[in-house]
């Protein structure tokens, strides 16, 4: 019986250096035995079908040896992406879908540990951290967020962020 996943390659197609052709990326994956591989926008959000959770270390291998370009993949089951998209916390303070956003984490963490500025610090912006996922309006939008770069190292380098908007077209397209 084959599932369904979503794979979400972090850091390819924003710039030149990081430039892969979803066509490609399609035909690599196939070529990597999985089913019904369905790309969505240019940012790296894939669909596939596959009998087996889907390995992160030959995904990324084949990238890197395929187009150059080294990503690290999210893998997340289509119920656990629509777990965490469901999960969002903050829908009810957002009157733009493009400024909040999702940050979707490769393994579970504990929010306790974490250093998380206070609310004040943030203001106006919202952040809820969860196990798997963080999520933030930035009402100003996100290159003008309070976090900084430095700040999201602590969640290590397999976690990549896509706006809400992006998440419900995954959604859809996974019907």
């Amino acid at each position: 019986m084959t599932s369904s996943y979503v794979l979400l390659l972090r850091g390819i197609n924003v710039n030149p250096t990081t430039k892969v052709a979803m066509a490609d990326l399609r035909s690599l994956l196939g070529a990597l035995g999985y089913e019904d591989v369905r790309t969505l926008l240019q940012s790296g959000n894939v669909l596939l079908s596959s009998p087996k959770r889907p390995a992160v270390e030959p995904i990324e291998s084949a990238i890197a040896a395929e187009t150059g370009v080294r990503s690290k993949v999210v893998v997340l089951s289509l119920a656990e992406f629509t777990s965490i998209a469901d999960a969002n916390p903050l829908l009810d303070v957002s009157d733009d879908l493009s400024k909040m956003v999702i940050t979707f984490l490769s393994d579970d963490i504990v929010p306790s540990v974490l250093e998380r500025p206070s609310d004040a610090d943030l203001a106006p912006e919202r952040l809820v951290i969860t196990k798997r996922a963080v999520y933030q309006w930035c009402p100003a939008g996100i290159l003008q967020s309070q976090l900084k770069p430095a700040w999201w190292r602590q969640f290590g380098p397999v976690a990549t962020t896509r706006n809400v908007r992006t998440v419900n077209r995954i959604l859809a397209a996974a019907g």
